[in-house]
Parts: structure tokens; sequence; C-alpha cells
């Protein structure tokens, strides 16, 4: 993976991609530690399309929040951070569990890319029901756990 930024004015920059997309980054309206967490945040949401998709499943209402404290002084780097899954779906509760354990230990990169460095806990709740409220991850392991392929946006 490769990622070309070039200065355009003042505080904003084009991001070029390796499969040439781009996009503007405006420094002074969103930070680059804020493209980081939405692109986290963005990569285990689309996981939990991608996966009920692939097992025939719908998911709807999907929204996830993700919070993080940082240190205060440099590096202001990720201490902890928390997932707040949100979605109904025509699966079981178990199965729901499941996407999102999926994710989180296996398919998103960008999780993967922090958990050995920041504190990873996860709330769920699935068609209303409250299935999972602050519940820790194992950070600092990976997990060898094979869930198969899927096609995701963080998968290349």
């Amino acid at each position: 993976m490769k990622v070309t930024i070039s200065h355009l004015d003042a505080m904003r920059f084009e991001a070029k991609t390796e499969r040439g997309e781009t996009f503007v980054i405006d420094c002074p309206v969103i930070s680059p530690i804020e493209y980081f967490l939405a692109g986290l945040v963005a990569c285990t949401t689309s996981d939990l399309i991608a996966i009920p998709n692939k097992q025939g499943k719908h998911v709807t209402n999907l929204s996830v929040e993700g919070d993080v404290e940082r240190n205060e002084a440099s590096p202001c780097k990720f201490n902890t951070l928390h997932l707040d899954y949100r979605f109904d779906s025509d699966a079981d509760d178990v199965t729901a569990l499941r996407w999102v354990q999926g994710s989180i230990e296996t398919y998103c990169s960008t999780i993967n890319t922090v958990r050995d460095t920041t504190k990873i806990s996860y709330s769920l709740t699935h068609n209303g029901n409250v299935l999972k409220e602050n519940e820790s991850i194992i950070s600092g392991q990976g997990s060898d756990i094979d869930f198969g392929e899927i096609d995701a946006c963080c998968s290349e």
C-alpha cells in the first residue's frame, strides 16, 4: 500500500492512493488523527456489511462510534479505544456478535495496527438488545482465528 500527500495551499493537502484515487485533507477542519480514527471506524463498519452479505444476511441502521483517550503530552497516541456498535439485522444475536468479534480480531487491519499499544473495548446493541457493554479485548496479542475471505474496503 502506498499513499502520496501533496501540499495544495495553507494546511490543505491532497492524498493520492496507489490506485489513483484522491481526496483532500483539510487540516484546519479535520485533524490527521481524526482522519485516522475515522479510517479505523470505517474499516470495522465496512466489515459489518461485508461479513453478513457473504452469509446472505442483511444489516440495517448500522452505526459505529469510536471514542479515544489520548496522551496529553506528545506523542498524543491512543491510550484507549472504545467502539460502540449498533445495528439491526436478520441474524440472531450470537451471529451478530461473531461478526463484530471477527472484525475486531481478524479483518479490520486498522484496529489490529493499534491493538498492541491501545487498550480496546467494545459495546454491541443488536436489534435493540444490549449484548455487550464495555467488553475488553485482549490487546497486545494477535489472533489466529480464520473467518475466511471477505470483500471489505480494508482488505487490500
